[in-house]
C-alpha cells in the first residue's frame, strides 16, 4: 500500500462530462491505497479462505426482478464482444450481452478461465463482492474523493494523472482502447482486454492502473456533485471527506421500477477510447448498480489512519 497525506484539491473537472462538473474544492484526511487493483491471484486467495460465493456464481431470485423472464433466473454476468464493423452508438446492448456462467474465474465466459491473468485486475465482482474481501483484508472500500485524491498524483488540476495529454509524444501511458470503438482496438500495448497490474508507469503516488484497465467501485452512492453555500460571508467552507448521496437517490430516474442503487465507479477501463467514454482520467465518473459485475469492473482497497 502507499500513504496518501491528508490534502486538499480540486475536485471535478468542467472540460468533459457534465457528471464531473463543477470544479470544487475538498479536503481528504491520510490514508493508505493498494499500489494496484486486487488480482485474480489475490482474489482467489479470498475465496479460497472464506469459501465466499460471488453475486455473479448465484441465480438471481425472481423476486428481487418481477419483470425477469423465467429462463433469465441462472448465475452469470456481463461480458464485452466487440462488433464486426462500426455501428450507431446509443444502444450498448449491441456490444454487451448477459453471459450465462461468466464469473470472476471465467471473466469472458463460461469456456474462458484464468490461465496466465493470475496478475490481472480481478473483473466479474459485484460491490458486495468487493467490499467482502475488503473486510476480510482488514481494509475498507475507497470513497470518491479519496479515489480521486490518489489518482491524481499529486498533480491538482489537471486532466490526466500525469499531464494534461492523453498520451504526452506518442506514449501510452494507461490500458485504454487504441482505435474506433466498438469494432477496431489497434492495441499497440498488446492488450485488448484487461493487463497485468504494473504493466504501466505508476503515477507520482507510486500507485499503478489509476487510469485504465478496469473501473474500480467505491464506497459512494451516486450523485451529482455541488458546491456547498457558505453560511457567512467569507467564511472558510472546504468540505472534509466528501461522502456521495443516499442510495434511494443513487438510482437510476429513467427506470423507476428497478429500486436498486448505484454505486460510484472510477478511473475508467481498456473499453474507454476516444470517440466514445472519454473516461480514463481522474475526475472521470460512472454510476454503476450495485448487483452488476462485468467484464471491465474491479477494485482496490484502503485503511483509513483516522479509522474514520
Amino acid at each position: 500500500m502507499r500513504f496518501i497525506s491528508g490534502a486538499s484539491f480540486a475536485m471535478g473537472s468542467d472540460s468533459f462530462y457534465p457528471e464531473e462538473s463543477p470544479v470544487r474544492k475538498v479536503r481528504v484526511d491520510p490514508f493508505w491505497i493498494d499500489e494496484t487493483p486486487v488480482t485474480n491471484r489475490e482474489f482467489a486467495a479470498f475465496v479460497q479462505a472464506t469459501g465466499h460465493v460471488t453475486l455473479a456464481e448465484i441465480a438471481p431470485d425472481p423476486r428481487d426482478y418481477p419483470d425477469m423472464p423465467p429462463e433469465m433466473a441462472r448465475p452469470g454476468s456481463l461480458v464485452f464482444d466487440k462488433t464486426c464493423g462500426p455501428l450507431r452508438m446509443n444502444d450498448f446492448t449491441q456490444w454487451w450481452s448477459f453471459s450465462f456462467g461468466a464469473d470472476w474465474r471465467h471473466p469472458w465466459g463460461p469456456h474462458s478461465d484464468l490461465a496466465g491473468l493470475e496478475d490481472h485486475p480481478v473483473v466479474q465482482v459485484a460491490y458486495q463482492d468487493a467490499l467482502a474481501f475488503a473486510r476480510w483484508s482488514g481494509k475498507d472500500l475507497p470513497t470518491e474523493a479519496e479515489w480521486e485524491l490518489a489518482a491524481r498524483g499529486g498533480l491538482d488540476g489537471r486532466e490526466f494523472a500525469w499531464g494534461d495529454e492523453l498520451a504526452p509524444n506518442g506514449a501510452v501511458l494507461a490500458n485504454y482502447w487504441h482505435g474506433m470503438f466498438p469494432y477496431e482496438n489497434l492495441s499497440p500495448d498488446g492488450w485488448e482486454r484487461t493487463s497485468p497490474v504494473r504493466t504501466y508507469p505508476a503515477n507520482d503516488h507510486g500507485l499503478f492502473d489509476m487510469i485504465g484497465n478496469v473501473w474500480e467501485w467505491t464506497l459512494d452512492w451516486w450523485s451529482l456533485p455541488s458546491i456547498p453555500k457558505k453560511k457567512f460571508k467569507g467564511a472558510c467552507c472546504v468540505p472534509a471527506n466528501p461522502r456521495g448521496g443516499r442510495e434511494v437517490g443513487s438510482r437510476d430516474p429513467c427506470t423507476p421500477e428497478v429500486r436498486i442503487g448505484r454505486k460510484v465507479l472510477k478511473g475508467g477501463s481498456h473499453l474507454c477510447a476516444p470517440n466514445y467514454c472519454q473516461r480514463y482520467r481522474p475526475a472521470a465518473r460512472h454510476p454503476q448498480p450495485v448487483d452488476d459485475a462485468t467484464s471491465h469492473i474491479g477494485f482496490r482497497c484502503v485503511v483509513r489512519q483516522t479509522g474514520g
